[in-house]
């Protein structure tokens, strides 16, 4: 059904992000606390030069933050895309003067289909999200 097929995808995107989360996120974010306290830790440097120096410890989570941030809108934007092109579909149908019930089937399985092929999209999204991660590590 259509709603355990939103259910799956949901649990897929939800164990993806605590993925994310346990294996690079969290890390990089201790990281990023340790190198900031460091910053404090240099008692001739200005205030800018602190500044600067807690915006490098924090740009690789930010580059982290922004890469899931945009992977994920990405994948969304697409999968509304495919429903909008199922109701476009759908609406069609009606035009014609098909009934409401033949153009309601055809949406629902539509977008059951939209929901199936995205759903295989994610192992994709998640490695080059992996990918991208551990390259941020390194910075």
């Amino acid at each position: 059904t259509m709603e355990a097929s939103q259910e799956r995808m949901q649990k897929m995107i939800e164990d993806m992000v605590n993925s994310l989360d346990k294996d690079y996120i969290r890390n990089m974010q201790r990281d990023m606390f340790r190198c900031s306290a460091k910053c404090f830790d240099r008692p001739t440097d200005s205030t800018g030069q602190i500044r600067e120096c807690v915006e490098r410890c924090q740009r690789p989570v930010v580059k982290a933050e922004q890469t899931v941030t945009e992977e994920l809108d990405a994948f969304q934007n697409r999968l509304r895309r495919c429903t909008m092109q199922c109701s476009d579909k759908a609406k069609d149908l009606m035009d014609d003067g098909k009934n409401k019930s033949a153009a309601e089937s055809l949406f629902n399985s539509c977008q059951a289909t939209c929901l199936d092929d995205h759903v295989n999209l994610i192992p994709s999204m998640t490695r080059r999200i992996h990918e991208n991660l551990q390259s941020f590590q390194q910075l």
